[in-house]
């Protein structure tokens, strides 16, 4: 059995207000043609396919249209989704009966049977060999939120929850599985170790879980397809857990590295092979500065004319050392690059001798800051003085709680 595993698609995001639907167009046209090469057993899409809960409807349309499709060229694909904390779990489910008919799995959410039983039946999705013949199983965990698997035995302990889900789910596909079936599990979250792209990932720390322990997937599991981290990755070094990471970089913080899908193969129960299948850049992004104004200009001028076309424009951002504001920044940075092959999204200015030249001395417009950054922020504004674990805490529990009512908004 062969399978492709791809995340974070994050259909429907805009750069700094711009649409990059071209890109996703672009993106998933390469998929299908990686599909109909390689000609997996399934496709797994392990979070995060939309940039919000209630995504443009033309971002709904082209996953959609990308299912169907893929579907009319490969009728033996089993494709898997689950929704990752962008996502809202009951759109993703919405149209599940349609879904299944063209072999489509959208796991959404979990759910709970009598004496908190889970409802593993619907989290076990039997994946197929091109004889038609079961030849694994995948565990679909789609975000898990504090909602979901607090309460009952885990009491009010979210990581306690989380354990006891993945326990609960682990068991349910040992006893199914038939010898030679391989388990594989997909899971959206910020696992232990690994490594956090600049700008674009939404922290989802609740309490102290920021990261979940490996241990979570012990042995038996064949393979962990993952989503969250947008950086192609292992996790503390085991081949079979694996971040697959974003197709197209989302922000100018991920352009220094290689963007990509997997594509797994086994060997009855067990891993035999991982190969990153490189994503090419339908766009371009250019990233110049940090540098003082004159050489940022020098950089500018030095770019190639405008071509033809205007969507493979290449994105840019600016970044510029300024001894004191410029009234005319702005005008000077777009003077410069007039006639040239870009499309300007951003300047950043810093100054010197206020807090140093750090990074994070940029100043950032409010889509570069985090929820949580904000509010430590406001905290330190109004009172003094950084705000505690537990204050912390109690806003990612509220935030959380925002979100997920979200989700019933978007229903």
């Amino acid at each position: 059995m062969r399978l492709i595993h791809t995340s974070d698609w994050h259909l429907g995001q805009t750069l700094h207000g711009q649409d990059r639907g071209y890109e996703h167009a672009q993106f998933l046209a390469w998929l299908l043609d990686q599909l109909t090469v390689h000609q997996p057993d399934a496709l797994l899409i392990a979070g995060d396919i939309f940039d919000t809960v209630n995504p443009p409807l033309k971002a709904q349309e082209r996953l959609y249209d990308f299912i169907v499709r893929t579907h009319a060229n490969l009728p033996q694909l089993d494709i898997v989704m689950i929704a990752g904390n962008h996502d809202s779990g009951g759109r993703i489910e919405l149209p599940g009966p349609l879904m299944r008919r063209l072999n489509a799995h959208a796991i959404g959410r979990i759910s709970w049977l009598a004496d908190h039983q889970l409802d593993h039946g619907r989290l076990l999705v039997p994946l197929h060999d091109a004889k038609g013949e079961v030849a694994g199983w995948c565990l679909a965990l789609p975000f898990l939120r504090p909602a979901e698997v607090t309460g009952g035995e885990a009491g009010e302990d979210y990581m306690a929850g989380i354990r006891h889900v993945h326990q609960r789910l682990i068991a349910a596909a040992e006893a199914q599985r038939q010898p030679g079936q391989a388990l594989i599990a997909m899971s959206h979250a910020h696992m232990a170790g690994g490594a956090v792209s600049e700008d674009s990932e939404r922290n989802i720390v609740i309490g102290n879980a920021e990261a979940l322990p490996a241990s979570l997937f012990p042995e038996p599991i064949a393979y962990v397809a993952l989503g969250h981290l947008h950086k192609p990755q292992k996790v503390i070094g085991q081949e079979r857990i694996r971040y697959s990471g974003s197709p197209l970089p989302l922000s100018f913080g991920e352009i220094n590295y290689l963007h990509q899908v997997l594509l797994v193969g086994f060997e009855g129960d067990r891993l035999a092979s991982v190969e990153a299948l490189p994503v090419p850049r339908a766009v371009e992004m250019i990233r110049i500065g940090r540098a003082p104004l004159a050489d940022v200009i020098s950089q500018l001028e030095s770019l190639p004319p405008v071509g033809l076309f205007a969507e493979n424009l290449p994105w840019l951002e600016v970044r510029v050392q300024l001894d004191e504001p410029l009234p005319d920044l702005r005008q000077r940075i777009e003077t410069a690059i007039t006639g040239k092959a870009c499309r300007l999204v951003r300047i950043a200015s810093e100054y010197a001798g206020k807090r140093g030249e750090a990074d994070s001395d940029v100043l950032l417009g409010l889509d570069q800051i985090t929820p949580q950054e904000l509010f430590a922020r406001a905290w330190e504004e109004q009172f003094g003085n950084p705000p505690d674990e537990q204050a912390l805490d109690d806003f990612a529990s509220l935030l959380q709680g925002v979100e997920f009512e979200g989700e019933g908004d978007a229903r």
